[in-house]
């Protein structure tokens, strides 16, 4: 998330840089190959979490019969999903939502957590960002409160937003709206400057409360919090103090210095907020001659991990004093020491884990978990519990050819542990003993996950890089899964996990290395899990490989969440309704369905809506990203397609993949369309279903730096021209969405 579309990477933005360079298996082999049989499960639905407050600038667009029918008995009829009319595509700036709904801004950037601190000017000299909302509001979780104020999931008129704040609004390297005059663009970075960088990232706790039929923040809460990069946070599991993450700050390598790059999210069974670190690595920089002063494999490591010598840093934060905390972004081997104690050629390791915290309980050690391996993190889905069984952990490394994890964990789920005494201590009995896996997938529609551990023989044989331990193999875990053959995917974005069946959904949300015709070791042919590669028109420019992205869907096999065989198929493929159906829009979408570039993913406890939203830049010529809903089957109730392609050698190369049942006016609508440049993405909702809360990101985030003295030129101004806030500046903000009739969302 917060990445512009892997069809036009910036220099200097590492978000989607293509570090894996292994020759695993990408299906082409076994193109051929046919589906012998499949099995499905019918209707059930997926939650988006949204909430209400006023109408700030978000218009309702469409219409849709909201009054549930009443029989003359006293039995009313079941509640009817996806009811509404679907949202027409817009690049209006502003909120649309469905006839019958209202959307409100709640909680945006600058926003304060504390009386003491001002309201936000929004024209670039606030500070106390300690105190404020950070930027790029990402994934986020409701957790409930009693009347009281004490913790009550079923609370759903009081509650804490936990969420995560990405990154900012980038342009060279400043982060322009948060500066006066856009800020510092050359090297070094002013101190002032870099500190108020630094704060915006990170999590913020905000306590909401509903007074009538509005919501809004409650300034000065026990509860309020923020999280940033340098907030100390406890090293848990396997590599806690491992030689691989000893640091200057933590020679024992027992901790870490904060969080970056927060992405998606999940809620522990136990209550907890975990959080994933997603692009980490391009905050740091290496000298260009610090291959040399290393000498050992941390090399391999840092160059898979897209952090190679001489690599210019995002922001240029290492250059904003002498202070320790600008050192630590300097990742070179400058010390003396045998073991990094003195220097922070390690830093890098102690990035891109799955952090948990206690959104209730301040006091309490928020830890990465690092069984659950390391790499460019999304959200975190767990399987649905069950007394006596093993939790799994599903996971995306969403970077283009990147894999699919899941974490198994030692310990069976207990029911006493869904209200536990401490929830942090729950998080150690579940996700610091397990085992660790990687998806590879077959072109039958069958696949295997393949354990990442010493044990394993391609793991101990592997040649590109020797691993000590079970340690070196998380903190590597995408080297261990090269190792082993894994299935290079389209970015694997967010995961949930439908509550109805058990079945696992991911989001791939695009490739612009998809090609029948590779030239290079970053360009894959299309598979049967990735089986489009094609050209889509943006205008005037070609935009080639597989730019709309696709919904994957998983099935365990025998032993459930502990399984390690599985099936699947494709749920859904991204694309333009007019797009060729014989290549391109292989779910035959409509005008109400079309999307591009799936995102952030969250099935629903309380309704079965499976909510998908949209981080697309291929498709917003035509319509700014979106929200949809969809009421989705089951893994085998569609059908096997052959995608035939001419080679250049004049061949014919046929790819045969598994296509979802198509989707109905019924059963796939949008629901939601957002401001210009933005990014929809989020998902939570109160414990009864009639309030959602969902995440704007970076609206206006293609405003040049040149153009920021100018409001007229920027390309948004939501949510102030929604009546949002002081100042012109766009602000990725909460909003909350209601029903007029007081219903569930979705229906």
């Amino acid at each position: 998330m917060n990445k512009p579309n892997d069809l036009a990477i910036s220099a200097t933005d590492l978000n989607d840089i293509d570090s894996n360079a292994s020759h695993d298996n990408h299906f082409n082999s076994i193109l051929n190959a046919r589906l012998s049989r499949r099995t499905w499960l019918r209707g059930s639905a997926v939650t988006a979490a949204t909430a209400v407050m006023g109408s700030m600038g978000l218009s309702a667009c469409g219409g849709g019969s909201d009054a549930a029918a009443v029989t003359p008995t006293p039995t009313p009829t079941p509640e009817k999903l996806l009811a509404f009319t679907a949202v027409p595509k817009s690049l209006a700036d502003v909120v649309s939502v469905p006839a019958g709904y209202t959307a409100t801004a709640l909680y945006a950037l600058g926003d304060s957590l504390r009386a003491a601190t001002p309201a936000y000017k929004n024209d670039g000299s606030d500070t106390d960002f300690d105190n404020r909302a950070g930027d790029h509001h990402d994934g986020m979780e409701y957790y409930g409160l009693s009347a009281a104020g004490a913790p009550l999931a079923s609370g759903a008129e009081r509650g804490l937003l936990a969420m995560n704040h990405e990154a900012t609004t980038d342009e060279k390297l400043s982060s322009h709206f948060l500066h006066v005059n856009g800020g510092t663009t050359s090297l070094p970075r002013p101190a002032a400057e870099v500190d108020k960088e630094v704060a915006v990232h990170g999590l913020s706790v905000v306590e909401v409360k509903k007074t009538g039929s509005a919501w809004a923040t409650v300034n000065d809460s026990a509860f309020n919090r923020r999280v940033t990069p340098l907030t100390d946070i406890e090293l848990a599991g396997p590599v806690r103090s491992n030689a691989l993450v000893v640091t200057k700050y933590s020679p024992t390598g027992t901790k870490t210095r904060g969080t970056i790059n927060n992405c998606g999210t999940g809620k522990s069974p136990w209550g907890s907020y975990l959080s994933g670190e997603e692009n980490w690595a391009g905050y740091f920089t290496r000298s260009a001659t610090d291959n040399a002063a290393r000498g050992d494999k941390s090399v391999v490591s840092l160059n898979r991990y897209g952090r190679s010598q001489g690599g210019a840093s995002r922001h240029g934060w290492e250059t904003g004093g002498s202070d320790d905390k600008y050192a630590r972004w300097n990742l070179s081997k400058i010390g003396a020491s045998t073991n990094g104690s003195d220097d922070y050629r390690n830093e890098l390791n102690g990035m891109g884990y799955i952090v948990e915290m206690d959104p209730y309980d301040k006091t309490k050690a928020i830890r990465k978990r690092t069984a659950l391996g390391r790499y460019a993190h999304e959200s975190a889905a767990f399987s649905v519990p069950a007394v006596g069984q093993q939790l799994a952990v599903y996971m995306g490394d969403d970077s283009r050819n990147e894999y699919i994890y899941k974490f198994v964990s030692t310990a069976v789920w207990a029911a006493a542990d869904a209200n536990p005494a401490d929830r942090m201590a729950t998080g150690d009995k579940y996700l610091d003993s397990g085992k660790l896996y990687v998806a590879k997938l077959a072109a039958d529609g069958t696949g295997q996950w393949i354990e990442l551990a010493m044990s394993n023989a391609q793991i101990q044989a592997y040649s590109a890089y020797k691993f000590a331990d079970l340690a070196d193999v998380l903190v590597n875990a995408r080297l261990a899964a090269d190792a082993v053959g894994a299935t290079k995917m389209d970015r694997p974005e967010w995961c949930s996990v439908n509550p109805a069946n058990g079945e696992i959904y991911y989001t791939l949300t695009n490739n612009s290395n998809r090609t029948v015709n590779p030239s290079g070791s970053s360009q894959l042919a299309p598979d049967s899990a990735n089986p489009r590669a094609y050209t889509d028109m943006k205008g005037s420019s070609a935009q080639n490989g597989n730019p709309n992205g696709h919904i994957i869907r998983f099935k365990e096999g025998t032993g459930a969440a502990a399984a390690t065989s599985f099936t699947w198929d494709v749920y859904l493929f991204g694309a333009e309704s007019g797009a060729d159906a014989s290549k391109i829009n292989l779910s035959n979408l409509t005008a109400d369905q079309d999307f591009s570039s799936p995102d952030g993913l969250a099935f629903s406890p309380y309704t079965g809506i499976c909510w998908i939203q949209t981080d697309d830049g291929a498709y917003t010529d035509v319509t700014n990203c979106m929200m949809l809903a969809a009421i989705p089957g089951k893994v085998g109730d569609g059908a096997k397609s052959t995608l035939n392609y001419a080679t250049a050698a004049g061949g014919n190369l046929a790819v045969d993949t598994f296509i979802g049942k198509k989707p109905t006016a019924d059963t796939l609508k949008r629901f939601l369309v957002g401001p210009v440049g933005s990014e929809i993405t989020g998902i939570s909702e109160t414990p009864d279903g009639k309030t959602m809360f969902i995440n704007i990101q970076h609206p206006g985030e293609n405003t040049s730096l040149a153009n920021i003295g100018d409001p007229s030129k920027y390309t948004s101004q939501w949510p102030a021209n929604a009546g949002y806030g002081a100042g012109k500046r766009p602000r990725s903000a909460t909003i909350v969405i209601t029903k007029n009739d007081g219903g569930r969302i979705g229906s």
